[in-house]
């Protein structure tokens, strides 16, 4: 099942030109999205939280970086280049700052006061 277009240009560069039909709303998360990956989501309210940071604001002002997310962003298999730039310093940095500010480490071994 394929989301409806949310606007007339969009329907056109679709194909489907001005003509009238159902009303659809765009597509939401949960239609994109099933039960199985449920448990890989992050709450909005932490996604929000990687716009807060200021370590991941400083990484993304690598312009090597941002190139590295672009060729993801624009790749048709973006698996086997994930694996590949997983091998990238800089790019497992960038991962690793997003992951410790959406789920931040469990503190071990503290002692009580």
């Amino acid at each position: 099942e394929r989301c409806a277009p949310d606007s007339p240009r969009q329907r056109e560069a679709d194909g489907q030109g001005s003509r009238p039909g159902p009303a659809r709303s765009p597509c939401s998360l949960e239609d994109i999205l099933g039960e199985e990956d449920e448990q890989d989501r992050v709450p909005q309210h932490k996604l929000q939280l990687l716009g807060e940071s200021e370590e991941l604001r400083d990484l993304l002002l690598n312009p090597h970086l941002r190139q590295l997310l672009l060729t993801i962003d624009q790749a048709q298999d973006k698996s086997s280049l994930l694996r590949k730039f997983m091998q990238e310093p800089l790019f497992v940095e960038f991962a690793d700052c997003c992951l410790r500010i959406v789920e931040p480490p469990e503190k071990e071994n503290v002692l009580p006061e």
